[in-house]
């Protein structure tokens, strides 16, 4: 099977070209709600984006960066953390960005802090309720930022993102180091575009200077992917080949869980412009409890209500820590998982960063909630489909959130012998 296009390089790859000089050409955008939120955004904000054809656009630099209204990011983290960073030396007027209830209620103040040490002026902006410091809505007025360096306190790809392209604008040098590694998209697309940009460990720094557009092809989306891997795998004897998707370093801590719970896992890289990408191939056999600890969890983070659904078919307990970043997600996810499982008959209990689980569970069909939530909703889909009898899923819709016909694929015969 193929997957839809990899939305956290999507997004960077449109928001990148919207600052860059030129224009370039965009390919391989999945369909989901995120995308459509960051490329409403840009032409809210002034980017001249066209459609080609299917799933191709053209970029315009030459971004005004100034909005009549307020700018919507929908339920994408990506699209509002990014634009923080993207805004805060750039905005020409005072913009104000918003999003639905479930993005106003995710914390922003690990983007807003550092971007305030930078000089950014970043305030809380009037909506329907009282107004809370540093969650949405949120007023950027453009300002001169002076670059300075940045310890975080959590491995994230979002504020690391947003900081370094702040400092793409600001005057002097910018720095970033992260207590673990996470995903790369960015930097290896400032890399390609001509940032000045050097990598050492987990500290990145970044000069000011321009960036040339470039046409991006998105790979597939292994989160995307991950779910059919994940199906394939509790199945033993089942056989699976995900075409065309990408096998980025910093995104296959899944399959490696998968290779240490049992799973016979092969990786083919067909491609490395500007990703890695690739054919990845499944075969289920009989499945083991593991440890998951902070070292992978940064790796993995959208892919352990997964696991946690993988450990109720194996042998053994499963324990994660280190993943307290689960409870600021679209959902709490560590509750959303613990609670669907368990409606399931999973024998699962959360931790403060994390679950155990207790297998192999005989899971039985049930009531199930989404809890507005993409990868909730696709990974309690997959624990259905193991369990015995029918389920019903409610807020299946949030899915389309990611993955437009999500469940067509799971149950139409996308899943075919190769």
């Amino acid at each position: 099977m193929r997957v839809p296009g990899d939305k956290s390089i999507g997004h960077r790859a449109l928001l990148l070209n919207a600052i860059a000089e030129g224009a370039a050409v965009v390919g391989g955008l999945p369909e989901g709600r995120d995308l459509a939120a960051t490329l409403g955004a840009l032409r809210s904000l002034g980017t001249s984006i066209a459609e080609i054809a299917g799933d191709r656009v053209r970029v315009e630099g030459g971004t005004r960066w100034r909005a009549e209204e307020p700018v919507d990011c929908g339920n994408s983290g990506t699209t509002a953390r990014l634009l923080l960073g993207i805004l805060a030396p750039r905005a020409t007027a005072p913009v104000t960005l918003v999003g639905d209830a479930g993005l106003s209620r995710r914390p922003m103040g690990r983007v807003v802090e550092p971007l305030r040490a930078m000089g950014a002026r970043i305030d809380p902006a009037a909506g329907p309720g009282p107004a809370i410091p540093d969650r949405l809505p949120l007023t950027v007025s453009g300002s001169s930022l002076a670059g300075r360096s940045h310890r975080l306190p959590v491995a994230s790809a979002q504020v690391k993102s947003a900081l370094l392209l702040a400092g793409l604008a600001a005057g002097g040098v910018t720095s970033v180091e992260e207590p673990r590694t996470s995903r790369d998209h960015t930097e290896r697309m400032l890399e390609r575009m001509g940032a000045r940009i050097r990598r050492a460990g987990r500290r990145t720094t970044i000069e000011p200077g321009p960036l040339t557009a470039v046409d991006v092809e998105v790979p597939g989306d292994l989160s995307s992917a991950a779910p059919f891997l994940a199906f394939a795998a509790a199945r033993e004897g089942s056989r699976l080949a995900v075409r065309g998707v990408g096998v980025n370093p910093t995104r296959t801590g899944f399959l490696e869980v998968l290779g240490e719970m049992g799973a016979r896992v092969e990786i083919e890289v067909e491609g490395d412009d500007p990703e890695p990408r690739g054919t990845i191939r499944v075969q289920g056999e009989g499945l083991r409890g593991v440890r998951l600890g902070p070292g992978i969890v940064a790796r993995v983070i959208d892919e352990l209500p997964l696991v946690a659904v993988l450990a109720t078919r194996a042998e053994g307990e499963t324990v994660v820590t280190g993943a307290a970043e689960l409870r600021v997600k679209e959902s709490d996810r560590i509750e959303s998982i613990v609670r669907g499982l368990r409606a399931l008959g999973a024998a699962i209990d959360p931790l403060e960063d994390g679950f155990t689980v207790r297998g192999p569970t005989r899971l039985k069909g049930a009531a199930l909630d989404a809890a507005s939530d993409h990868r909730i909703g696709m990974a309690l889909a997959v624990a259905a489909a193991l369990a015995e009898g029918e389920s019903e899923l409610e807020g299946a819709e949030w899915v389309d959130v990611s993955f437009p016909g999500f469940f067509e694929r799971l149950g139409a015969g996308a899943v075919v012998p190769t």
